[in-house]
């Protein structure tokens, strides 16, 4: 399995993109990737996860906002 797919998954099951992540917490978009090649500690996956819900909710947000 690549790495850090479960990530990548989890975002995409929710509609956030790679790059919302990575402006989140203020990386590059670029810096993220990068940053993505290697496994995560656990506990920065659990804050990247996190980030992955607050933005789906804020989409979805917006979205029944419209």
């Amino acid at each position: 399995m690549p790495t850090n797919n479960d990530v990548k998954i989890y975002a995409k099951k929710h509609g956030v993109f790679l790059w919302e992540i990575a402006e989140a917490i203020g990386l590059a978009d670029s810096n993220f990737s990068r940053k993505l090649r290697r496994e995560l500690p656990t506990n920065e996956k659990q804050r990247i996860l996190a980030i992955i819900d607050e933005i789906a909710a804020a989409k979805q947000k917006i979205n029944a906002a419209v």
